[in-house]
């Protein structure tokens, strides 16, 4: 396959997706992983795509976020027990008055029907969180503004971004696709990614909450590193040795 032939078939895969990874490409146009890298870097100089970490994304997504592979309802519906768990775990960590975040991830939803009851203030954006919450009688919500992803009911983009940068919270709660063993916390989703890092940036404390098949999980974005949490909730004994450099840890919480 000629370069400019194979150019047009990687804009054209990642425009379809909103995002492809360099493995991706690579298995689907017989190409080494050392090509795609230079064929993505030649069509990021154009414009053409946005080259981030272990591929590149659809220069328009700001615009169309892209849709998840599952539902958010999918995604919720499977290792109910272990999401309970941790939710459970993480709500324990909370005081009430306190003003929390709670970010796109399943098991930080789960948290809402143990806070119902609860009086806080909840900055979020995941219409799945302000649906559950929405009658809980002493419970303020904050709904972040911003550019809707359908399928998994939540808010993206430079005005999700903004919002988040005026706001002050004391505890932040998120969740993950993926965390590998040197400690690289991930994420599958282009658009979520910078509001993730916003929260920690907001948050005086965070909590990363993941269960034992997060490790390693999926996911070829990096949002952060694991040591940039204040503790990691998960529900069994960490499957894999996370190997952090010297002077890095993190505190686990086990139900």
């Amino acid at each position: 396959m000629l370069s400019e032939e194979r150019h047009r078939a990687i804009v054209s895969a990642i425009r379809r997706g909103g995002a492809a990874t360099v493995a991706a490409l690579s298995a689907d146009l017989k190409v080494s992983e050392a090509t795609i890298r230079r064929d993505l870097d030649a069509l990021a100089e154009q414009g053409l795509v946005r080259r981030v970490r272990g591929g590149a994304t659809d220069p328009r997504g700001s615009v169309r976020p892209e849709a998840d592979p599952r539902s958010f309802a999918d995604v919720a519906a499977s290792a109910p027990a272990a999401k309970q768990s941790i939710a459970a775990l993480a709500c324990t960590q909370i005081r009430d008055g306190e003003v929390i975040a709670l970010d796109i991830g399943t098991t930080v939803a789960a948290m809402c029907p143990l806070l119902a009851e609860r009086s806080l203030t909840v900055v979020t954006a995941s219409l799945a969180v302000v649906r559950a919450l929405a009658s809980a009688p002493a419970i303020d919500i904050v709904v972040l503004g911003g550019l809707l992803r359908p399928n998994y009911d939540s808010l993206v983009g430079t005005l999700t971004e903004s919002a988040l940068r005026q706001l002050r919270v004391d505890r932040a709660f998120l969740g993950t696709a993926g965390v590998r063993a040197d400690g690289a916390v991930l994420d599958s989703t282009p658009s979520e990614v910078p509001v993730k890092r916003g929260l920690l940036e907001v948050a005086t404390c965070s909590y990363l909450l993941a269960d034992h098949e997060k490790f390693p999980g999926s996911g070829f974005l990096e949002v952060t590193r694991l040591p940039r949490f204040t503790a990691l909730l998960t529900d069994r004994p960490l499957p894999i040795e996370i190997d952090l450099p010297e002077g890095e840890a993190v505190e686990v919480l086990l139900p």
